[in-house]
């Protein structure tokens, strides 16, 4: 189908990682969503092996294009976004229908900050896709556009899906902001403090409880925006998964249970209890692309709601803080630089 008769277009971050191209089989599967024109982000688009092969095994007509965006550099997100609207505006893009946030990085064995001078994972995982979201809402389906955050329970240290893995085993991990800057800067949970794999986790944990504590602001704003009330902010709780996610782990997390043991987990248990706590790409696609079109379940307009298994699901005592989110937002704004002319979002300040 072209592009110009799609019904609209849905763009995926990190479509080339295990949980992405899950949700592209998904898509380009199924009638009614592979009429949608696919945008799918990957960080090198000669190294999207995965995207590549899930895409060449379409049997169905699916318009698509596969971008680089790289989420470790704000300004390659500002050329990626201006770029989309361009074409949206021009009339040879179909408005985004669906925007589903699901690039993540997690590290273990090292600590980077990015040019831009923050913790890779606090950038990549929110910082960057939040500068996205207001850069593009001039692009959504004001009508029936959903937001769609791909969140993690390592943001929640009590958690008792968090009790095997205990990233948090002192109290003082159990609070994790204080103020944005520790988080965003890397000085919080550093490597240099605690040189085991947990301080990496940690951090990963802490970006997804930013990435979280977005979905109920961006809601409220967006209700107040009269040309902008009808986009949804939803959230899905993904479980743990085989995706690939965990880079610069070392050999035994990263190759032998990131890649053999784990994915034959997932496997066995998608057949004998597909709804455990350890779940496979497959099952966590289907239920990401239920928050992204579902309408018979959670209704046209679902608001600033948080899934796992297609149950709502209470975020942390510390997501929900009103305070922390708004202090969250507001120093985003300051590390991003965003002025008024690039968000078509009237709240943004």
């Amino acid at each position: 189908m072209s592009t110009s008769s799609s019904p609209g277009s849905i763009l995926i971050t990190g479509a080339n990682g295990g949980l992405g191209s899950a949700i592209v089989k998904q898509i380009i599967n199924s009638p009614d969503l592979s009429k949608l024109h696919g945008i799918y982000t990957v960080r090198k688009v000669e190294t999207a092996t995965a995207l590549s092969s899930t895409l060449s095994h379409s049997k169905r007509d699916h318009s698509h294009d596969t971008l680089a965006l790289d989420l470790s550099t704000l300004a390659n997100v500002r050329g990626f976004a201006h770029g989309i609207n361009k074409r949206v505006a021009e009339g040879s893009l179909p408005p985004i229908r669906a925007l589903i946030l699901n690039a993540g990085f997690q590290e273990q064995a090292t600590q980077t900050l990015t040019d831009d001078g923050f913790d890779i994972s606090f950038e990549c995982n929110y910082l960057s896709h939040w500068l996205l979201v207001l850069l593009l809402l001039q692009s959504m389906d004001t009508e029936h556009g959903r937001i769609v955050v791909i969140g993690s329970f390592t943001h929640d240290p009590y958690d008792p899906r968090m009790k095997t893995m205990d990233f948090y085993p002192d109290d003082k991990w159990r609070t994790m902001i204080h103020d944005t800057e520790s988080i965003a800067r890397g000085t919080w949970s550093t490597a240099k403090e605690d040189p085991s794999k947990l301080s990496g986790m940690r951090r990963y944990g802490a970006s997804k409880l930013c990435q979280i504590m977005m979905i109920p602001e961006l809601q409220r704003r967006l209700n107040n925006d009269p040309a902008l009330s009808n986009i949804s902010v939803l959230g899905v709780d993904p479980g743990a998964m085989p995706s690939g996610l965990l880079r610069r782990g070392n050999f035994m997390l990263s190759v032998v249970m990131g890649k053999i043991a784990l994915p034959l987990l997932a496997a066995v248990n998608s057949v004998v209890s597909p709804n455990s706590e350890f779940r496979s790409t497959a099952t966590s696609a289907g239920d990401v692309l239920w928050a992204a079109f579902d309408v018979a379940t959670i209704g046209e307009h679902p608001k600033g709601l948080y899934h796992y298994q297609r149950k709502d699901f209470e975020t942390s005592a510390e997501a929900r803080d009103q305070a922390k989110q708004a202090m969250l937002w507001r120093d985003s704004i300051s590390y991003t630089g965003i002025t008024a002319r690039e968000t078509s979002l009237a709240a943004w300040n």
